[in-house]
């Protein structure tokens, strides 16, 4: 009988040992961490799937390669081992490294706004890019298609950009106050969705008739790569590495958190294409908030791993098998009536709340409602995608309101089998089955930055 899902294309080494707590426990653990997942401490979590961000498992060859880091303070060898990398698969002039993607955010996006008034536009700027974009004094509109927020539609690319509405942003704002366009690939916010070819190019001919740069925001780029070659006309015969490549060539940045689809856990990539000018002024902005431009927050042994990493996520054989769990995961919910986002994307499942726990109003939270209860029944440990995240309007400092309620299901790379995925099946689906005993939360403490990382909640 054929397989209906992809095996590992790895063997396992080495293994970790985790803790399985009672029911009676984790209900003091959350307790005593506010109700909010991020103060879980790991080991009191049985399967943690808060995030796909560095939480993956290196290779043989990855932890090979960091025997031979260099840790100089300037001009590392490991430093122009890992530029080598990025140059060959981005094709773009200009690298330096930071520790992560937010370190790329802070030190990037405030050299593009020059004046008051100014803006980003993306498909969907996720939480860190929108507080960077609002910290540089801009602020953050999003133009990503309609079907994105229809749950149960098909389409096989839920994360474009909306034409209309990104023309429509440029002529109401005014092109010389558009700081620059962010291309999310994949989508994280819209549920880890594909953007297509066919809409990079557009986007592409747009900012290039108005003079606008457009910045990849690239975590997951292999991932959109395959999702291309497995879903849009003319991609099927063509190498992940070079679906990259031209993807690469619509843009004039790239910004990523190494964390994802370089298979490392920690470091991060600002690179340019050939804007010599903004290279130097970045390169003056890394030294304070970073480091030395030939580490950039980074150990020398983390470049070498991430050099052999960026590569090894390129992987076809890796890419279908990563791609095949979070289908798998979803398969099980979808088929025991949870609703998710459909199709499932490239990282995680996205569960849609709103219609989950559709009498928790959105100010008191139905995804952490809905978050907080798997953890409950399980141990299992996710991520709220909705209001929560979305915070507050920063001129109105009112309550935002997002048009999706989403529980993230995070799958880290190489690290969980599918036994383990179909623990996590059976928790929520018996979350599910008594939903309508969920209640909603209320703030006991909101921080003002970032609010769902670091607030605590009182249930309702």
């Amino acid at each position: 009988m054929k397989r209906k899902y992809v095996a590992e294309p790895y063997r396992i080494k080495m293994v970790e040992p985790i803790r399985v707590t009672t029911k009676a426990e984790r209900i003091k653990l959350l307790k005593n961490a506010g109700y909010n997942p991020f103060s879980l401490r790991s080991e009191d979590v049985y399967i943690d799937l808060l995030t796909d961000s560095g939480t993956g498992a290196m290779s043989q060859d990855q932890w090979a390669a960091m025997m031979i880091g260099d840790e100089a303070y300037a001009g590392s060898k490991s430093f122009y081992r890992l530029e080598g990398v990025v140059k060959n698969i981005t094709g773009y002039e200009y690298f330096i490294p930071v520790h992560q993607g937010r370190g790329a955010e802070k030190v990037f996006l405030p050299q593009l706004v020059t004046h008051e008034g100014m803006y980003y536009i993306s498909n969907l700027h996720f939480d860190t890019t929108r507080a960077h974009v609002e910290l540089a004094g801009a602020r953050a509109i999003d133009c990503v298609v309609e079907d994105c927020y229809d749950i149960d539609h098909y389409h096989a690319f839920k994360g474009n950009f909306c034409i209309e509405k990104l023309e429509k942003a440029i002529a109401e704002k005014g092109k010389e106050n558009i700081a620059g366009i962010i291309m999310t690939i994949t989508n994280n916010s819209a549920g880890g969705q594909p953007v297509s070819m066919a809409n990079m190019r557009k986007v592409k001919e747009i900012a290039d008739k108005n003079g606008i740069m457009i910045i990849i925001d690239g975590a997951r780029y292999a991932e959109n790569a395959f999702f291309v070659k497995e879903r849009e006309e003319g991609y099927q015969d063509m190498d992940i590495i070079d679906i990259a490549r031209e993807t690469f060539s619509y843009a004039d940045a790239f910004l990523m958190s190494a964390k994802k689809d370089g298979l490392v856990n920690m470091g991060g990539i600002i690179a340019i294409k050939n804007n010599e000018h903004l290279y130097n002024l970045c390169r003056t902005f890394v030294v304070p908030y970073e480091g030395f431009p030939t580490y950039g927050g980074m150990n020398g042994r983390d470049m070498d791993a991430l050099a052999v990493g960026l590569m090894e996520a390129l992987d076809e054989n890796y890419l279908r098998h990563r791609i095949d769990q979070v289908r798998f995961l979803g398969d099980k919910l979808r088929d025991a009536g949870v609703p998710i986002q459909y199709p499932v994307g490239g990282h995680a499942v996205f569960v849609d709340c709103k219609s989950f726990a559709p009498h928790i109003p959105y100010d008191q939270f139905p995804a952490l409602s809905v978050t907080n209860a798997i953890y409950l029944e399980a141990g299992v440990r996710a991520v709220e995608i909705g209001s929560l995240l979305l915070g507050r309007d920063p001129d109105t400092k009112k309550n935002l309101e997002s048009r999706m309620e989403l529980m993230r299901l995070t799958i880290p790379r190489r690290l969980y089998t599918y036994d383990h995925l179909d623990v996590v099946a059976e928790a929520v689906i018996h979350v599910y089955e008594h939903r309508n005993e969920l209640k909603g939360y209320e703030f006991q403490y909101e921080s003002p930055i970032l609010r769902h990382f670091t607030s605590t909640f009182k249930p309702l």
